[in-house]
């Protein structure tokens, strides 16, 4: 299985350089549309219900205090992961074409409409710390049923 960075490291690759809320929220989609398309998680990590969407706190670390990155940002220990598969790159490159011109306020938007970050969230207020886990299952089911 890949991981958050090899992802993100891709989404990078191809857009160049974005806000972090932007290449949160597209890893998100990401994972999200494979759970749903595939059945099959993308990468192993999760994504948290943060006040301001989903966050995957191992990328949050990665970024942590920049406002944009690139793909340089990315520590040279990171050089050696696995490389994604065609159904990977298929999924995320689908996520590109369908997210990918979007505002990183837009995507914020959507996933707050969502099911997944909502139920998450609980009776959390706008602006109040989260941390709950965004479940994969949740995610899936969600996404699943918007294609059908």
């Amino acid at each position: 299985m890949s991981n958050v960075f090899n992802t993100a490291k891709y989404i990078l690759g191809k857009q160049g350089r974005m806000s972090t809320w932007k290449l949160q929220k597209l890893c998100y989609y990401s994972q999200a549309w494979s759970l749903a398309w595939t059945t099959r998680p993308l990468f192993g990590e999760d994504f948290e219900a943060w006040s301001n969407g989903p966050v995957c706190r191992a990328l949050y670390n990665i970024h942590r205090g920049k406002f944009t990155v690139t793909i340089n940002d990315f520590p040279e220990s990171l050089e050696a992961l696995p490389a994604l598969d065609e159904d990977q790159i298929d999924t995320i490159d689908n996520v590109l074409r369908c997210y990918g011109d979007w505002e990183p306020y837009e995507l914020r938007e959507q996933t707050h409409k969502e099911e997944p970050w909502q139920m998450a969230r609980g009776d959390l207020k706008d602006g109040d710390i989260g941390t709950t886990i965004i479940p994969k299952d949740v995610m899936g089911e969600f996404y699943g049923r918007e294609i059908q």
